[in-house]
């Protein structure tokens, strides 16, 4: 069948029924896919390495599944996409590293095995800023990702190639990586859905760059997650990907999310949009966490509007994760800083004094003391609406953004993401509309530890009060 233009931004969930019903063949729609990756990709620059041969291979395997009827996986057929963070067996799998730029791994990450396992097929590896740490999306393999809805302005990081390809509908589904915003930012900016799970709940092994070189409080405030167009895929997605995975032994059994069955009525939320002496929101920023939280209350759930404590939050997670000074990180480099480019040298890898054990110490404890001050702030409100990020996209390669007439440092602009990692907690972003520029902006739905479900089911009525995914205005 010929593969008409909406049904690359169609949900996943709509797609997976054309495919079981034989509307379209897996072939059929993977090989629709990658024709518009390669018309298209010139435009946002998201995808750096496509997998058409092992693509097609697979797809003509699920087709065989499909038409058996016996069989059928959950995403049987489904076209999707990897950040290029998350190793992927016999695809390159970089990290946006020159020191990787050949690395084919001979394993999947435990996330991407179980997407593989669930039928999805994956079609491409999509960029991220050089080492997954940055809020822009660029590095010195292959370049700069544009925001499809500004080429000017950038898709956010670190997975900005995810979100650029999902709003571009080059995939179906996404996967990335959320260590300080990664997944949460880039679907503010981007105008897509993303969800960063509770810690613990989804196996982390397989990101790169590779154990030990990552300082070991990464793994406790990052984690990988879904990324979609729409909040019913991130259901589907999140529920595949959860639970333990014997390389990660900090993954912890949880329950499968199903948000259709909150009563959200009853369910109290609060919503702030500044904490005191923090870089401030943009205006209209604010005011779309502010109908957000308007919409709920019409629809009849409490809505109060009242800042958790979350004022240290910020500051705790740099102590926490730059406590050995970017030691571990220059070792990997190990005198090939040259190849990485500068402004990750002079933000990371610069020589920075590292904390003693005792000091790390005192860190870990404080950090534990917030968080259990913050759980009993969410004992009275279990969920709580904000914004993701201070601004909208910013420009290729800014460090300053401007904020309502003045310029503040772009990395104090990322607090509303911090304080999450920092607690450890489940996190998703919708669609709010667009500022005045026409560029999207995302609210932010946090809940408590291990209630995704709860998290996902206001995320869904948000995405209906709000308008949800809208198209790009993409080339023809």
């Amino acid at each position: 069948m010929a593969f008409p233009d909406e049904l690359f931004f169609a949900p996943a969930s709509q797609l997976l029924q054309m495919l079981r019903s034989r509307q379209v063949s897996s072939a059929e729609m993977v090989s629709a896919f990658i024709e518009r990756i390669e018309s298209l990709n010139h435009h946002v620059k998201s995808v750096v390495t496509l997998a058409e041969e092992r693509a097609a291979q697979e797809s003509d395997e699920a087709d065989r599944r499909l038409a058996g009827r016996e069989d059928v996986r959950p995403l049987e057929g489904l076209p999707i996409t990897i950040k290029d963070s998350i190793e992927t067996k016999g695809v390159r799998s970089t990290d946006g590293m020159k020191i990787l730029e050949h690395h084919i791994p001979q394993e999947d990450a435990p996330t991407v095995a179980r997407l593989r396992a669930a039928g999805a097929i994956i079609i491409a590896k999509t960029n991220v800023p050089e080492m997954a740490m940055d809020y822009d999306c660029d590095n010195p393999l292959f370049g700069s990702t544009n925001n499809p809805w500004h080429t000017g302005r950038v898709p956010g990081g670190s997975s900005g190639g995810e979100a650029a390809s999902l709003a571009s509908g080059l995939c179906a589904l996404g996967l990335g990586s959320d260590y300080g915003g990664s997944i949460r930012i880039p679907a503010h900016f981007c105008g897509v859905v993303g969800l960063k799970p509770t810690w613990g709940t989804i196996p982390g092994t397989g990101h790169l760059p590779p154990s030990p070189a990552a300082p070991p409080p990464i793994a406790h405030m990052a984690t990988i997650g879904p990324m979609a167009r729409y909040v019913d895929d991130l259901t589907l997605e999140y529920n595949l990907l959860r639970g333990p995975h014997p390389s990660t032994p900090y993954t912890v059994p949880s329950l499968e999310a199903h948000p259709e069955k909150v009563k959200i009525k009853k369910v109290p939320c609060a919503f702030f949009t500044e904490i005191e002496s923090a870089v401030p929101v943009a205006a209209e920023i604010r005011a779309a966490v502010e109908r957000a939280a308007l919409s709920l209350s019409k629809s009849g759930v409490p809505v109060e509007q009242k800042a958790p404590p979350i004022k240290e939050a910020a500051r705790i997670w740099i102590d926490y994760a730059m406590a050995d000074g970017g030691e571990l990180l220059r070792d990997m480099l190990a005198g090939r800083e040259h190849m990485s480019r500068e402004r990750l040298r002079r933000a990371f890898m610069s020589p920075l004094p590292s904390r003693s054990a005792a000091e790390f110490f005192r860190t870990s404890i404080e950090r534990d003391m917030f968080r259990v001050q913050l759980q009993h702030f969410m004992e009275k409100y279990p969920i709580i609406i904000s914004p993701p990020f201070c601004v909208t996209a910013f420009e290729h390669g800014a460090t300053e953004v401007n904020i309502d007439g003045s310029s503040f440092n772009l990395f104090a602009a990322n607090w509303p993401a911090l304080w999450v990692n920092c607690a450890g907690l489940p996190a998703a972003v919708v669609p709010a509309g667009r500022d005045r520029d026409g560029l999207p902006i995302g609210v932010q739905i946090v809940g408590r530890a291990f209630d995704e479900e709860t998290v996902l089911a206001v995320a869904k009525a948000l995405e209906q009060e709000l308008g949800g995914f809208q198209k790009p205005p993409l080339p023809s």
